[in-house]
């Protein structure tokens, strides 16, 4: 656990995303959950030895079940973006584990399925401002991963938790994804937030060099999606541009196959995602 300012702290030891939390007189600010439930209740008790409020609040920074899974762990009101909360009128009440080759961290807790999703509490369309302290603290959608993508963003102390919009030394999550939204974001973050600590959902603080890298891989993923449409090309037609998308990103080693198996399954789920009916005919489902 790592404090950014007085009252601003982010960790990313435990399962899951990179949490952050923020401390005001008035109540907790929780961003994102441990993935585990052990990890949630672990978490909850090191905030309250730092003075947390009892007074909290769970923000999801987007519908991705690494960090939405744990959230009924965290006993709060869990506050989301619209279009967060109609993924989940969408989903089965508990977890049921599809698509268990997407590369997310769940894919390695067993216990994850069977899991009761927490619904959104509250909801907002473009931006909303907490008044716990001093400073508000604004909460804004800005699509690219998921559609109901959003930043945490403290202008006082020059902070912003921006979720998955920048995953440094990884490929990005594709399944759910609107590449050209994700890059009017990222034009966004690289001209108004240069003086800004940058927070990662997949890290915590990064340079930023990475919204530069991140802008550049999600240029050379859509350049190679449309040369494949264009084509007339299928799911089977992606594996060809794996190689060239990973070049474009500095990976460990270790974690390469996984990686790789995430970047496959994101495409394919893209392109069934973003293509016209008629044309997903070419398509193998396989």
């Amino acid at each position: 656990m790592k404090e950014i300012n007085r009252g601003i702290i982010y960790e990313n030891s435990y399962s899951g995303v990179t949490l952050g939390a923020i401390l005001l007189p008035q109540g907790t600010i929780l961003l994102d959950a441990p993935l585990r439930a052990e990890e949630g209740r672990i978490w909850r008790a090191t905030l309250n030895s730092m003075g947390a409020s009892p007074n909290r609040v769970l923000v999801n920074l987007d519908a991705h079940p690494d960090r939405t899974l744990g959230a009924r762990v965290m006993d709060c009101t869990i506050i989301a973006h619209q279009k967060t909360a109609l993924v989940f009128r969408s989903r089965p009440s508990v977890f049921k584990g599809q698509n268990a080759d997407s590369g997310s961290e769940w894919e390695t807790y067993d216990e994850a399925v069977g899991t009761r999703w927490a619904v959104p509490d509250l909801t907002f369309t473009q931006n909303l401002n907490i008044h716990w302290g001093p400073h508000p603290v604004i909460l804004e959608q800005h699509p690219g991963p998921m559609p109901g993508a959003i930043w945490v963003i403290l202008p006082d102390s020059k902070v912003i938790f921006v979720g998955d919009a920048v995953v440094p030394n990884q490929p990005p999550f594709l399944a759910h994804a609107e590449i050209p939204a994700w890059l009017e974001s990222l034009d966004i973050l690289h001209q108004n937030y240069k003086d800004y600590t940058i927070i990662s959902g997949r890290g915590g603080p990064v340079p930023f060099q990475n919204v530069r890298t991140q802008q550049s891989v999600l240029r050379v993923i859509q350049t190679e999606l449309d040369k494949l449409t264009r084509l007339d090309g299928g799911i089977d037609a992606t594996e060809a541009i794996i190689p060239k998308i990973m070049k474009k990103i500095e990976i460990n080693p270790e974690m390469e196959e996984h990686l790789i198996q995430r970047l496959r399954h994101g495409l394919s789920q893209y392109i069934l995602n973003n293509l016209r009916p008629s044309e997903l005919n070419h398509i193998s489902p396989e």
